[in-house]
């Protein structure tokens, strides 16, 4: 070999070593990361497929002749969606049709149970909103309307503060303090149009009125 040739071959080494081994080293991690995120999505696509087919069969467990869903079949559902699916939405508006069920069957300490887990940990404030909405509601079935207001405190989002200032003014009502329920009704009925605004809302404000006269 002319010592040509053994500067052209040291050459070529040493641009290896420089280069050839970390640019092999970086295609292996590329190709790692882009299969790993392609199973990541797999996985994601799959979980959500099974969160989805479970609540749908919940949702299916009142179709029964008399519409009630069956109580047992409920809670197994119910069950796998928070041991499989757990701190998702599917499992947490499972969590939601379950309160449901369990108000409609006057089993009012389960439904303030699965309504609180979800307002601790909400995996949207969309969800955090209803969750604790209804939570108030349940307590103020137990009597218990000054917890309930306490749970309402703070600012809520706009698109929900026409309900909560309305749910405000029902537990106010129901402690007996009717000029803050005047203002709560007032305040939620400022929240929405005109036409929105009449119905229910304005017909608890004239029986404030009434009462009042």
């Amino acid at each position: 070999m002319s010592s040509t040739e053994d500067d052209e071959l040291a050459v070529m080494k040493d641009w290896w070593q420089r280069n050839g081994k970390p640019l092999v080293t970086g295609c292996l991690v590329a190709a790692i990361l882009v299969l790993g995120w392609q199973a990541w999505h797999r996985y994601q696509n799959n979980q959500s497929q099974g969160a989805s087919m479970l609540y749908q069969a919940l949702l299916e467990t009142t179709l029964t002749p008399d519409g009630q869903p069956d109580a047992a079949r409920v809670a197994d559902i119910a069950g796998k969606l928070k041991s499989e699916f757990g701190g998702t939405a599917y499992a947490q508006y499972g969590s939601l049709f379950v309160a449901k069920v369990a108000v409609d069957t006057g089993k009012l300490d389960d439904a303030a149970a699965e309504l609180k887990a979800v307002v601790d940990k909400p995996v949207s404030d969309t969800l955090g909103e209803v969750a604790r909405q209804r939570l108030a509601r349940v307590l103020a079935a137990q009597n218990k309307a000054d917890d309930a207001l306490k749970l309402l405190d703070g600012d809520a989002d706009k698109a929900f503060l026409a309900s909560r200032e309305e749910l405000k003014g029902d537990l106010l009502v129901q402690l007996g303090r009717t000029d803050d329920a005047h203002a709560a009704y007032l305040k939620a009925k400022s929240a929405l149009s005109e036409e929105a605004a009449v119905g229910g809302l304005q017909m608890k404000l004239d029986d404030l009125a009434k009462g009042d006269a």
